[in-house]
């Protein structure tokens, strides 16, 4: 298993008692290293203005690749998502992390990687950083496998607690692209219906309050993983927000770590049957430190258990 990080994304300020805070990233990478190994770790690149331009617009990559401060400490993109100067690059290294991941899958270099990193990125749309998010790195790495690598069904899957609605609406009419998701609902953004299907590439399956754990295992069961295995997708990759942890204070979805073992293992052995084993996971949301230590050790564990 390989991990990509680098120390940037822990740079990256949105502002005095932010949720999306560098501590959650460092509760990551100190308990993945402290319960797994052998993990190899490497730093991750930054992404290059061709790979964030298949999903964003010019004026949105301008606002982040050449943000001006003027001695500001923080610029302000809406209510929730603020940068600071170590931003820019920050969201560049985490974008650029899915890439080499992708590049590295497939390159048969190894089969399956995590991206430790900051600031999340489904939420970022393609002309909108939002939600936290500046780039959408996932996106990014998607669109780099079916251009890059010629791929024709490229699968994203989301289980943040959150509704990758910027994830959603970037590939919602790219038949190549495959994306589905479980999210609390109602809840920001508040997107995420099951009526949205996109060209028939979309998923969702929107959970109620207190979902808790039987709850998502049926989602996932009944509706999305079947719903998976018929796509077959060539690669695999993974959106894993935490925040749907029973400890986290941005959300009521009362879920555990074993859920996020449970369903990693899920989707490594599609992976194993679909996609060679080849499957990329990024780190989405997740605010409680304790159960961002316990779901990331579960989430590899589970990734590595096929």
């Amino acid at each position: 298993m390989r991990v990509y990080t680098h120390p940037s994304c822990l740079a990256h300020q949105p502002g005095p008692g932010h949720p999306e805070c560098p501590a959650r990233l460092q509760a990551v990478t100190e308990a993945l290293r402290a319960a797994i190994q052998p993990l190899e770790w490497i730093e991750a690149p930054l992404a290059s203005r061709e790979a964030a331009e298949r999903v964003h617009t010019k004026a949105l990559i301008d606002a982040i690749f050449d943000a001006r401060f003027d001695g500001e400490a923080l610029v302000r993109l809406d209510a929730d998502t603020a940068m600071s100067p170590d931003s820019p690059e920050a969201a560049r290294r985490a974008a650029g992390a899915v890439v080499a991941a992708v590049d590295a899958v497939m390159a048969g270099e190894v089969t399956r990687a995590f991206c430790a990193v900051r600031p999340p990125g489904h939420h970022a749309t393609r002309e909108t950083a939002m939600g936290f998010c500046l780039l959408n790195g996932i996106a990014i790495g998607a669109a780099h496998a079916v251009h890059a690598h010629g791929l024709t069904r490229v699968a994203v899957v989301d289980f943040d607690v959150h509704h990758g609605n910027g994830t959603e609406a970037i590939f919602a009419a790219e038949p190549r692209v495959q994306y589905l998701s479980s999210h609390q609902h109602p809840l920001y953004p508040g997107t995420g219906m099951e009526s949205d299907t996109g060209v028939g590439n979309v998923v969702n399956a929107p959970l109620p309050l207190r979902a808790g754990s039987a709850v998502f295992r049926d989602a996932w069961r009944a509706k999305l993983l079947p719903a998976l295995e018929a796509f077959r997708p060539q690669l695999l990759l993974v959106s894993a927000g935490f925040d749907g942890h029973h400890l986290d204070p941005l959300a009521d979805l009362e879920l555990t770590a074993e859920d996020y073992r449970w369903l990693s293992a899920e989707l490594a052995d599609l992976a194993a049957r679909h996609c060679r084993g080849r499957l990329v996971s990024v780190l989405e949301g997740g605010y409680s430190l304790t159960a961002l230590r316990e779901c990331s050790v579960a989430h590899l564990r589970g990734l590595t258990a096929a």
